[in-house]
């Protein structure tokens, strides 16, 4: 109100120093602060404060974080020693203390660091393999087959009936038994009624090869996207997960409002949003899905 004052003044010409000290009086601030926010509202048409940028923490901190227990102090440390501008400890505490408010849960330390471990195994494994033979006439080995199924739009099938994503020993064939056929026809049916369908049964009793062997065969105009489930899933680690499963152009939004529109807007095509593990999925996950 006090700008907008002096701003009706200086337009009809009548503004003086006596105003803008009186304001100054008034808000309880300096005299060169009221000439600032005077020169603000002319170049900038604004009346209020800068608005300050938002504190963001990049996934990497939050994994030094749980490694560390939740200790912002131990964090901060490690920001200081990668170098670069690093935020006050205070603005640490606040931004991490918003983020857990807002849905974000920090991963326990011992699932981060097996996590960490099988990462690193895998990642042995395929040096490893991709060695080559060494002197000495060392045989030549195979890179290890990927069981993990990739994020796709769409399924490709090879030799013998495989199903991509779908590991099988040499000379198997996948055959559609009469459980392979009930998954398909449920299915089916979930797409035609837009609806949530779950596949349960026993570990190794063949549930993801069942929905790649009924979605292989998809109508033309429909996409598939395999959605991971994060490690100690939250409603904000879930939203980011189907964000980049859709394969969404642009960063992730900032807020949930925009993040749930683009996922909201990308849906509105026919496509089929597959969840395995979702049994490791808590209750507001199940709800935001």
């Amino acid at each position: 109100m006090l700008v907008a004052r002096l701003l009706e003044l200086e337009a009809a010409g009548a503004l003086t120093t006596a105003h803008v000290r009186a304001g100054a009086q008034v808000g309880g601030v300096n005299v060169r602060t009221v000439w600032r926010w005077l020169d603000a509202a002319r170049t900038e048409g604004r009346m209020g404060r800068r608005p300050r940028a938002r504190l963001e923490l990049s996934d990497q901190a939050w994994e030094v974080l749980a490694q560390a227990g939740g200790n912002v102090a131990a964090l901060h440390r490690h920001l200081k020693a990668a170098g670069g501008e690093v935020p006050s400890l205070a603005s640490l505490h606040r931004v991490v203390r918003r983020d857990l408010q807002a849905g974000r849960v920090l991963p326990d330390r011992a699932v981060v660091r097996r996590e960490r471990a099988e990462q690193q195994t895998r990642q042995a494994l395929a040096d490893l393999a991709l060695a080559g033979p060494r002197e000495g006439g060392a045989a030549k080995t195979s890179a290890p087959p990927r069981l993990v199924p990739e994020v796709t739009r769409g399924l490709s099938v090879g030799e013998s009936g495989a199903v991509a994503g779908v590991a099988l020993p040499a000379g198997a064939q996948l055959v559609r038994t009469s459980s392979v056929r009930a998954v398909a026809e449920a299915v089916g049916q979930a797409m035609a009624t837009q609806g949530a369908l779950c596949v349960f049964g026993d570990p190794g009793r063949g549930k993801t090869a069942a929905v790649r062997m009924a979605l292989r065969e998809v109508p033309s105009g429909w996409k598939v996207s395999w959605v991971p489930v994060p490690v100690r899933p939250s409603v904000a680690g879930m939203g980011r997960a189907v964000f980049d499963a859709l394969a969404l152009a642009g960063r992730f939004p900032h807020t949930s409002a925009m993040a749930d529109a683009a996922v909201a807007g990308a849906l509105g095509e026919a496509r089929v949003l597959v969840v395995d593990e979702a049994q490791r999925l808590p209750v507001s996950c199940l709800e935001y899905l």
